[in-house]
């Protein structure tokens, strides 16, 4: 069964991104790339995801398509 899931990237003031899914409390990554960011993300949410089912544990869902969004470091400020 494939998964969709919105990730947001956030531009860090020192170069890269911070990268998190916000369906998934605690699941974030860092990269230099968006590339290397959707690859980490990925990885991150199949653990998280993993994990879950471990521990019979439900996963969320979201009924969107993947999306992803770019931040840069003043839109936080």
């Amino acid at each position: 069964m494939s998964r969709h899931f919105t990730v947001i990237f956030e531009k860090e003031e020192e170069g890269g991104y911070h990268v998190f899914c916000p369906v998934l409390p605690g699941c974030h990554a860092q990269a230099e790339t968006i590339d290397d960011g959707l690859r980490n993300i990925r990885e991150a949410i199949q653990l998280y995801i993993d994990s879950l089912v471990e521990d019979g544990l439900p996963v969320p869902l979201e009924p969107s398509a993947v999306s992803a969004k770019l931040l840069s470091s003043r839109a936080r400020a």
